[in-house]
């Protein structure tokens, strides 16, 4: 995944509470990198059922976490050139 406050690349796929970037020492089970957080939504979750969160950069045991879409490492140019060819032959 991507760090969500140092926008680099890290080794941990998905989260949980206690884990934190290894480079940057941020909490990674937070609320800025869950993919139900919109600033200015109700208690800035788009998530009706989740808890109220107060500090939105601290981790949190939220059952509801996802890790954010721009957080998720992208596949680089050579696996996605290898993907778009073979469903050029096969169909999506």
């Amino acid at each position: 995944m991507i760090c969500w406050k140092c926008k680099k690349e890290i080794s941990i796929e998905k989260p949980v509470r206690g884990d934190e970037c290894p480079l940057c020492h941020a909490d990674l089970h937070v609320c800025k990198a869950c993919d139900f957080y919109e600033s200015g939504a109700h208690n800035d979750c788009r998530e009706s059922s989740a808890e109220f969160v107060n500090d939105k950069e601290r981790a949190n045991f939220c059952d509801y976490f996802r890790v954010k879409k721009d957080c998720r490492v992208k596949p680089d140019n050579d696996t996605s050139a290898a993907r778009n060819a073979f469903n050029a032959l096969f169909g999506d």
